[in-house]
């Protein structure tokens, strides 16, 4: 009898994901299993389109739907939680650009941008202890967990209806995405200097003269002291916007 009801439950569970593929159990009305059909998918499709509005509207409506019944019918999530679905999501793309398929070259790398801005809001990470007023040439500078530096191939925040290109740029996108205080989003572009700047002291061992000179060293600058100057006003920036909290205590 258990096996019996484990089956029928997994024939009903692979027939809702598929019906095209997989008969549903006998014996159910193709009337009521359609509701089931409609819901569940509905569903999903819903939360995706929270998620990922600029790309629905970007793919059409029903180019969207034909790729979130693709996902619904036969990506295998992580997890059952649905504040996850989006980055379920994105590992369904990104193993659809793996093996390779039609979807635009851009649309993982949307798709991570699109997501950034709830995983931010829902990232509890706890800001490491700090000085908030500490020397941030001599001290190491702690830098925010929500803070997040961000490069992409593709322009992601231009991507639209009305820009869909086909090649990338020469130079990639560079981003600083963090959560403020009051818990909003904010975007920024960052050179490719600022970038490197954050992946050198997010390893968390450099002072922010070493970082700096680091940095300088790998750039080729040949007046140190002035980079140091205005690498020390970039890192007091960073302090006040929130990036950088503070230095070591």
């Amino acid at each position: 009898m258990a096996e019996t009801l484990h089956r029928q439950q997994f024939e009903l569970a692979a027939h809702l994901r598929d019906p095209d593929a997989h008969a549903p159990p006998p014996g159910l009305e193709n009337r009521r299993l359609a509701i089931y059909r409609d819901l569940f998918f509905n569903n999903i499709e819903g939360l995706l389109s929270g998620n990922f509005p600029v790309i629905r509207k970007t793919l059409g409506e029903q180019r969207w739907r034909t790729l979130a019944r693709r996902f619904y019918a036969q990506h295998r999530s992580h997890t059952p939680l649905f504040a996850e679905i989006g980055r379920e999501f994105i590992r369904f793309l990104q193993e659809r650009a793996e093996s390779g398929t039609d979807d635009p070259a851009w649309l993982a790398e949307m798709a991570h941008y699109e997501w950034v801005e709830l995983g931010l809001q829902i990232a509890d990470d706890e800001i490491p202890a700090h000085d908030a007023a500490g020397d941030l040439l001599a001290g190491v500078p702690v830098l925010s967990p929500t803070a997040w530096a961000l490069a992409y191939a593709w322009p992601v925040q231009r991507i639209g209806p009305d820009y869909q290109p086909e090649t990338p740029p020469e130079t990639p996108t560079l981003l600083l995405v963090r959560r403020d205080a009051q818990y909003e989003i904010r975007f920024a572009e960052i050179s490719p200097l600022v970038y490197r700047l954050i992946e050198i002291l997010r390893v968390g061992e450099s002072s922010g003269r070493q970082a700096l000179e680091q940095l300088a060293a790998e750039a080729g600058v040949a007046d140190l002291p002035a980079f140091i100057e205005q690498g020390r006003a970039m890192l007091v920036r960073m302090r006040e916007e929130g990036t950088i909290p503070g230095s070591k205590p």
